[in-house]
């Protein structure tokens, strides 16, 4: 699969799209030449003709070439409903002058997932969070749609500045968002979990709330493992900037580093068990490894759905 892709081209304003259907057409390529080749990827645009159903959405010009009655399928004929969640709060662009930081790759993903969805007839909203939720769409599978989801998304890629000093709602913004989305749906959840909520109770209970709507849910734990999980860095001082508070520490990685790794090997696995209590799917989201580890757990889930 491909694994490496243009990041300049994720800076500039106007791409996402064009990244996205580079991204899926190249996903795609893979997976056939993979042990997964068996995925479906393309959906028709049309269904059969049914005796007795109202003639008003035959579409005719399509007659005229085949002598054969085809209906057009609308959004209320689509496969599935997913709702894609980012959290946009300021530790998501993590880290700063980089190749990739986290929002980057969450924004990326979730365009290269709504051109995946769009490919499959699939209907697809967007909600974005960090101290409140900021944008909250319904599931459509319209083109009118979609320009809409990939405007709103590419204004989050060169948004720090609005969003600096900007903390996580986990809790708030999934109690908000499982009222709002009310059909039964795949909700995918990008955030790096990084919730000033001192009871995790409270953050697991939001994400109880979704499953209790009977949605699927799928997070995805974002990180840059090689520093915020692995905790590489080299051995000097640095000064340690929170990006949600400002604050700052410093010190030596070298000199906490164990303590680290302990702590955030705690904090991942309390979640990973709550997780799988909960029967939602945890999936920690690497920015290093490529948007394809994304793409195929959706394909996953999906089959499982349908």
């Amino acid at each position: 699969m491909q694994n490496q892709i243009n990041h300049q081209k994720s800076r500039e304003f106007g791409s996402l799209e064009i990244l996205a259907k580079q991204v899926v057409e190249g996903f795609i390529t893979g997976l056939h030449k993979s042990p997964f080749h068996g995925f479906s990827v393309e959906f028709a645009e049309h269904r059969l003709y049914n005796t007795g159903e109202s003639t008003r959405h035959i579409d005719w010009k399509l007659y005229a070439r085949t002598e054969k009655l085809f209906i057009k399928r609308y959004e209320e004929e689509t496969n599935l409903r997913c709702q894609v969640v980012i959290d946009t709060s300021s530790s998501m662009y993590y880290p700063e002058n980089s190749e990739m930081n986290k929002m980057e790759f969450s924004v990326n993903t979730a365009a290269a997932l709504i051109y995946l969805m769009r490919r499959q007839r699939d209907a697809v909203g967007v909600s974005l969070f960090n101290e409140k939720v900021l944008l909250h769409t319904p599931c459509k599978s319209s083109t009118i749609h979609h320009q809409f989801l990939f405007t709103e998304l590419e204004k989050h890629l060169h948004d720090y500045n609005k969003t600096k000093r900007k903390n996580t709602n986990v809790v708030d913004a999934l109690h908000q968002i499982a009222e709002q989305v009310h059909k039964r749906s795949l909700v995918i959840i990008f955030s790096d979990m990084m919730d000033n909520a001192n009871n995790h109770t409270e953050v697991f209970n939001a994400l109880k709330h979704l499953k209790h709507n009977k949605h699927e849910v799928v997070l995805f734990d974002v990180t840059d493992k090689k520093h915020e999980v692995d905790f590489e860095f080299n051995n000097r001082p640095y000064t340690f900037v929170d990006m949600e508070t400002g604050e700052q520490v410093k010190l030596n990685p070298n000199q906490v580093k164990d303590r680290f790794n302990k702590l955030k090997s705690s904090q991942q696995n309390e979640l990973k068990l709550k997780c799988g209590q909960y029967r939602i799917d945890y999936v920690e989201a690497d920015i290093n490894k490529g948007f394809e580890q994304v793409l195929l757990q959706y394909l996953i889930k999906r089959q499982k759905m349908i």
